[in-house]
């Protein structure tokens, strides 16, 4: 269905760069895109389950479709095949099975049997557990008497939909009804639960059985009316027309948040005909614009029209200020709703790809696009299911809705559709929601971080959604304490189904909160749980990266359309056994985050895999000039998050602090040693630390050519000119290698200071690729730039040809950041690479800046 999403706002005042930082995830989590599924493939799959299902007793009225299809773990894919009865789809009851690219053999299913009454004498039944199927069905209803006839024709279904909905507006798309099999679910006790107060209950206390089985059509209306958007689904019966449920397609998410929070940023932009686009072609392929874009609603309401790509004939973008009622969309006013959503949109995708190997938002690396300024004044945001794209409101209420967090929200709502396609209603509808306000989170923390490297880490994101976006100074949702805002529950409780999805997400919110970071034992704290009684009162978290790397690969392998909060209990901790161990630290996490939430009980912390060790020793390697030298190293144990170090030649690598180590090797590099470090969060700490492993560069075709001389400063200003003193081994800062770099800024005062150097880019090159690393760290303590570090091209009499990014003192970040530009355009030319550093008389901001190459080849 369509899920539209409402989203935060923030401006952001950028200046863009030519090309992305990428990291690189060793290993990655989740498999490359995989080639769709061959007709015999995917009809040997359908004839395994249907041999399962006559196993079991059941007949051919029994059917599967293979609906749709993604990446699982390396190696695998994951089909997501809905149940049928008598050609007609059984509502929210499908298989997921994950199989074997090569070989086709089934390595793990689950299910979402609501077709347990189906499959008997005259019926079809579908269940990708045989077990699980043959239990469900002997309590289950006989619907071997369905008549699949409807009464009721297609629009005749649809007119009775809208007219309950009682809105008539303006179509946004045509509306739709699919006639299929709907299940009446209700929830009943468990054996041990039958003699429980109401009061006492746990959502494992209940278990959701069908109460009768109904023909009736889906229909799915899109309307706009009084400036407002109406989207439903709803369920109506085809022998009545009477409306069995319906529930908003609409995903709001609201938000409270100052604009250009993220100051000046990088973009990654494509030159066409002498014009900037404000498209990313290395993030994502194909799609309608054929890479990740941006456009221009110009105030159009119809998502069917996403308006045309930012273009223009400079590369610098916005005004980071909220934009202007009545104003140009296509100015430097206009552009920086823009701005705000490439940013939101680069990020999310290098959070995904970088840490888990998941591929834009369907894991096949299919480019998607977002158009801002959508409708007029309009407070909302939304993801759409049908072109995997999302529209951006300019606010009233709120500023622009186009916030990191939100961005990452909406996103996560298509990873949702891409995979479980949670229903968004029920307990489904919570989980769905919940798992976008994870992404949001997630996405947030990656990218305060630097959006680098291959995990998530520990800190950066705040846990409110929208904090950044409105004008009350209140974020949208609190999710270590949901009910800070009057109505989101803390925990779960029968019947939280039948509340809003941005409400009884709480509670799965809150869980995750728990898991990543830990409780309190204190009671008056807003971090507190009192269905925590074990040991210790306050339970251990397993920090951000581990706790997203359970979700993703639960929500992603193993959720179906219809799963609640027992079924992802039982999911999430069944994908924390798979990637950790059964007893793990992050296992006995899992249960205690869940049991602080109603769902389950609390367990003692105990168990787990003794101190932290090491399990995986870096390897020495060989590689050509100009190609990238990777190390990587496997821990395990301990008390989570760890804190990684590495080291070249017995000196820590600022900025390297994950368990993987990148860099574009060089011929001075030939014969480093390096090894890493270990740090776990126990009291008091322990630390191992791995075996040494050495780099040979120059065994392979060393096709690249180092242009830049010194680029690492260690024989001093040798290649470089400009300003006197920045290069050397300051107090104060560290290298990023070796133990000098140059220092530009860092005064406190008035001050110019400049860095250059002239290289000659052969006309025969084929490509030329600038890089350094560069660490920003300021005194300055809000959003508004004052200093400022200019990287531009000059040609030999000093004049501009090209401005490649500009830094200031919002852009700050611990440690190295890796900057890289592509040069090509400039082959045939000696030109002079400069680094302008700008303060004002106040406060300082330093630019740190080393590691500086020129590769061609």
């Amino acid at each position: 269905m369509k899920l539209r999403l409402t989203i935060l706002a923030a401006s952001i005042a950028i200046l863009p760069l030519m090309a992305s930082t990428t990291a690189s995830a060793t290993p990655p989590q989740m498999g490359a895109p995989v080639a769709a599924a061959s007709p015999q493939e995917s009809a040997a799959l359908v004839q395994k389950l249907k041999n399962e299902a006559h196993s079991k007793g059941l007949d051919d009225n029994l059917g599967f479709i293979v609906a749709t299809e993604h990446p699982g773990a390396a190696g695998t894919r994951v089909s997501r095949v809905q149940h049928t009865f008598k050609g007609l789809t059984v509502f929210g009851s499908e298989s997921v099975v994950v199989s074997n690219n090569s070989t086709g053999a089934i390595v793990s299913e689950s299910s979402s049997d609501r077709a347990a009454g189906l499959g008997k004498g005259n019926a079809g039944a579908a269940s990708a557990s045989a077990s699980a199927m043959a239990s469900a069905r002997s309590a289950a209803p006989s619907a071997s008497d369905i008549d699949t006839t409807p009464k009721l024709s297609e629009a005749q279904a649809i007119a009775a939909a809208v007219k309950n909905i009682g809105v008539q507006g303006v179509e946004q798309t045509p509306p739709r009804a699919e006639l299929m099999i709907y299940p009446v679910m209700k929830s009943m006790r468990v054996a041990s639960a039958l003699n429980k107060s109401e009061a006492a209950l746990n959502a494992l206390d209940l278990e959701e059985v069908i109460d009768r089985y109904e023909l009736a059509y889906l229909v799915k209306t899109r309307m706009l009316s009084g400036g407002k958007l109406y989207y439903y689904d709803s369920i109506v019966n085809a022998k009545t027309g009477a409306v069995i449920k319906n529930w908003s397609a609409l995903h709001n998410v609201a938000g409270t948040g100052n604009s250009q929070y993220s100051g000046q940023v990088p973009l990654n932009t494509t030159l066409s005909n002498g014009n900037y686009l404000l498209k990313d072609p290395n993030r994502g392929k194909g799609g309608v614009f054929g890479a990740m874009a941006i456009t221009n609603a110009n105030h159009g309401t119809s998502d069917a029209i996403p308006g045309n790509v930012y273009s223009k004939t400079s590369n610098s973008w916005g005004d980071g200020q909220q934009y202007i009622k009545g104003g140009s969309t296509t100015n430097a006013n206009g552009e920086t709703a823009a701005v705000n959503a490439m940013w939101g949109l680069m990020n999310t995708y290098d959070t995904h790809k970088n840490v888990l190997g998941w591929s834009s938002l369907d894991g096949n690396d299919t480019s998607t696009y977002i158009a801002v300024h959508f409708g007029t004044e309009l407070d909302n945001a939304f993801y759409f299911n049908e072109c995997r794209c999302m529209f951006i409101g300019d606010g009233n209420i709120y500023n622009n809705l186009g916030a990191v967090d939100i961005i990452g929200h909406e996103m996560g709502h298509g990873i949702i559709h891409a995979t479980s396609a949670l229903i968004y209603t029920d307990e489904s509808g919570g989980l769905n929601e919940s798992s976008a306000d994870i992404t949001g989170e997630m996405v947030e923390a990656y990218t305060r971080a630097g959006g680098t490297g291959a995990t998530i880490p520990n800190a950066g994101n705040d846990w409110m959604i929208g904090k950044e976006m409105g004008k009350n100074g209140n974020p949208l949702r609190w999710m270590y304490r949901p009910n800070k805002d009057n109505n989101s529950p803390n925990a779960w409780y029968g019947g939280i189904g039948n509340s809003d999805p941005h409400l009884s997400s709480g509670p799965n919110n809150r869980m995750f909160y728990f898991l990543a970071q830990g409780s309190n034992s204190t009671t008056s704290s807003d971090y507190y749980s009192s269905y925590l009684n074990k040991s210790p009162l306050a339970m251990t978290g397993i920090g951000n990266d581990k706790a997203y790397r359970i979700w993703f690969k639960a929500a992603t392998t193993k959720f179906t359309s219809a799963t609640n909060y027992a079924d992802a209990r039982n999911k999430v901790l069944a994908s924390a056994e798979e990637l950790y161990g059964v007893g793990s630290v992050e296992a006995i996490a899992v249960k205690r985050a869940y049991a602080a939430i109603n769902v389950g009980t609390d367990v003692d912390e105990v168990g787990g895999v003794g101190p932290v060790k090491i399990t995986t020793q870096p390897s020495s390697i060989t590689v050509a000039t100009g190609t990238t030298a990777s190390f990587t190293f496997g821990a395990t144990g301990g008390k989570a998050p760890y804190v990684y170090k590495w080291f070249r030649n017995g000196a820590v690598i600022s900025g390297a602090t994950s368990s993987s180590y990148s860099f574009t090797a060089q011929a001075a590099d030939n014969g480093a040693v390096f090894k890493a470090s270990v740090t776990d969060s126990s009291s008091p700490a322990v630390t191992a630390t791995t075996g040494n492993a050495t780099l040979t560069v120059g065994g392979g075709t060393g096709t690249s050519t180092e242009r830049i001389v010194n680029g690492g400063f260690e024989a001093g200003t040798t290649g470089w000119g400009g300003t006197n003193g920045p290069i050397g081994s300051h107090a104060g800062q560290v290298a990023y290698e070796g133990t000098k770099f140059a220092w530009l800024g860092g005064n406190g005062k008035t001050a110019d200071e400049l860095l250059t150097q002239s290289v000659a880019i052969p006309a025969a090159a084929t490509s030329a690729s600038l890089s350094f690393a560069l660490h920003i760290d300021t005194a300055e303590t809000d959003n508004t730039v004052y200093d400022k570090l200019v990287v531009t091209v000059k040609n030999s009499t000093g004049v501009v040809l090209g401005t490649l990014a500009t830094y200031s003192n919002v852009n700050k970040a611990a440690g190295y950041q890796i900057r890289t530009f592509d040069l090509i355009g400039y082959k045939g030319q000696t030109v002079q690479l400069s680094f302008a550093a700008t303060e004002d008389a106040g406060l300082q901001t330093s630019f740190v800046i080393d590691k500086v190459s020129l590769l061609t080849r």
